[in-house]
């Protein structure tokens, strides 16, 4: 089983992209189950989604200790948060930010990688809004490989299916996301 820690702030699209991650991973025959944590609902306030993922049925029903993967949608929250708390030996994070910034976060492991994508910036100039979240999985699909880009579009477009333009310009962002991890890393 493989699981996912999506660190953001309320608004942000945490629970988004656990859900769109999640219906990627079922789209390529495996099972997925998405959920969000937490504490009082308001706009800003720091929040948890999570993903777990695996060849079978999905029985565990809790928290994410242990990730695979750490999504860090936005960055200020490393301040505050320790996100990199239970990353596995081999893990991977993926955060918005510049590469250039890559070395002041202080990673547990030296087998753990880190990628740094702009995707704030990114989101900004193909969507119009600074939520990066859909640029993240882009990075994601190219660093891990743990989806492909079609079934990542597909579900993309499933998600944001009635909102029309919306939908094309969040797989674009997804396309930059991706495209951002072949080209720099």
């Amino acid at each position: 089983m493989r699981e996912v820690r999506v660190h953001a702030r309320a608004g942000q699209g945490a629970i988004t992209t656990a859900g769109i991650l999640g219906s990627a991973i079922f789209r390529s025959g495996r099972y997925a189950y998405a959920f969000p944590y937490f504490g009082a609902a308001r706009m800003g306030a720091p929040m948890n989604a999570f993903l777990r993922y695996d060849d079978k049925q999905i029985r565990l029903r809790c928290q994410v200790y242990e990730p695979d993967f750490v999504l860090i949608v936005d960055k200020t929250l490393t301040y505050g948060y320790n996100c990199f708390t239970g990353l596995k030996t081999e893990g991977v994070v993926i955060i918005d930010d510049d590469k250039e910034n890559v070395s002041q976060y202080d990673l547990p492991r030296s087998s753990q990688k880190i990628f740094a994508v702009p995707a704030s910036r990114i989101a900004q100039e193909v969507i119009g809004r600074p939520l990066g979240n859909t640029v993240i999985l882009g990075a994601f699909a190219a660093a891990t490989g743990e989806v492909d880009l079609d079934s990542l579009l597909s579900a993309v477009e499933e998600r944001f299916s009635s909102k029309g333009a919306i939908a094309e310009k969040n797989k674009e962002a997804v396309k930059k996301g991706f495209d951002y991890i072949k080209e720099n890393y």
